[in-house]
């Protein structure tokens, strides 16, 4: 990949995914729980080794940054000596006020130019000092041969808040050697399960955001956070109808019937979900803007957020394209008698961004 070597881990956006090397292990640390997923290569494709997740304290980690190492810390260590994980090298994302995605437009150049022109020129795309920050970028290489001009993904991550994660990391035992972005672990995952050749948007709802990430003719054309997780729901449930987490979360995914509860759940599903569909709209029409001839042909939810009940259908309704919760181990081998297929089915879409993050080969 073209960018700037980045000290002990790099971004990445579209990788080989058969990349016949070791693989990371998957850690998706999120503001709810930690993921973990473990891959192997199989064939042609991958064999599930290992996966499961463990609830973090509250505000543990917020909007991307650890809030609560310590408890972080020893939430890792628990899950990954209850998963008995064979690899040590993991791989993590990171999203949130402290990462800015940006899709500029420059001139042609070479690898060199374009890194020497991203170096001098980067503080007139992200709001950070620039010495505040580790950059990386990836030439879309979207010009055709008469073209002058080409797009380039940039990213921009803060040092202090990515140190923080390599040194919490380090002190259970794990080596980082990749660091990612939320949006590119989730189109990882997409792209090994179904290809890159649709043009599709990729809605990942966790506990305390949503990210989206709009995939055209194989590239990433649009990537943003949105600070409205699915927790606002389940909080809504816990204040509504005095219930404890647990109770609250079997409401909202339809695991326990409302009951004499339904009109009142409706209401504050409605109330989220429009936030959710206004914010999904928002990048719609500018992706429909700048790509008319290239219509969106499905919306892919994951996350712990899309396993709310009847989300899947409420986006279509309110888009009018086909929505669909995603399996990212729909294509991948494992042994139904050391991993239940029923807790796969119950887990996988949450897992999204671990088994992005799992896919990716350990380089260094």
């Amino acid at each position: 990949m073209a960018g700037i070597t980045l000290p002990k881990f790099n971004f990445h956006f579209n990788l080989p995914f058969l990349n016949r090397q070791s693989l990371s292990v998957g850690l998706d640390i999120g503001s709810h729980s930690i993921k973990a997923c473990e891959l192997a290569t199989y064939g042609k494709g991958f064999r599930l080794i290992s996966l499961g997740s463990a609830r973090l304290p509250q505000h543990s980690v917020e909007d991307g940054v650890l809030q609560n190492p310590d408890a972080v810390a020893k939430t890792i260590t628990a899950l990954t000596s209850n998963l008995k994980l064979a690899g040590r090298k993991v791989a993590i994302s990171i999203s949130g006020y402290s990462v800015i995605v940006k899709k500029i437009n420059l001139e042609v150049m070479n690898e060199q130019q374009l890194e020497a022109h991203i170096r001098s020129e980067a503080e007139q795309y992200i709001p950070f000092d620039i010495d505040e920050v580790y950059l990386d970028f990836q030439d879309l290489k979207t010009n055709s041969a008469s073209e002058e001009r080409t797009d380039v993904m940039l990213v921009a991550a803060k040092k202090d808040v990515v140190d923080a994660y390599l040194a919490l990391l380090r002190s259970v035992g794990l080596k980082t050697v990749i660091v990612d972005v939320d949006a590119f672990a989730l189109e990882n995952a997409y792209g090994s399960c179904y290809g890159m050749q649709d043009n599709v948007v990729l809605v990942d709802i966790g506990a305390s955001k949503m990210n989206i990430n709009i995939i055209s003719n194989g590239n990433s054309v649009l990537a943003r956070d949105v600070i409205l997780g699915s927790g606002l729901i389940t909080e809504q449930i816990q204040n509504r109808f005095g219930l404890e987490y647990d109770d609250a979360e079997a409401l909202k995914i339809g695991l326990k019937p409302p009951g004499k509860h339904k009109e009142q759940l409706e209401e504050i599903f409605v109330s989220i979900c429009t936030q959710w569909i206004t914010e999904i709209k928002r990048a719609l029409d500018f992706y429909a803007t700048n790509h008319a001839d290239s219509p969106i042909s499905n919306i892919i939810l994951s996350g712990g957020g899309s396993k709310t009940k009847g989300l899947d259908k409420f986006f279509s309704m309110e888009t009018g394209i086909p929505a669909e919760v995603f399996n990212p181990f729909r294509k991948v081998d494992f042994n139904a008698s050391k991993i239940n297929p029923a807790f796969i089915k119950i887990i996988a879409p949450e897992m999204a961004l671990s088994a992005g993050l799992a896919t990716r080969p350990v380089t260094i």
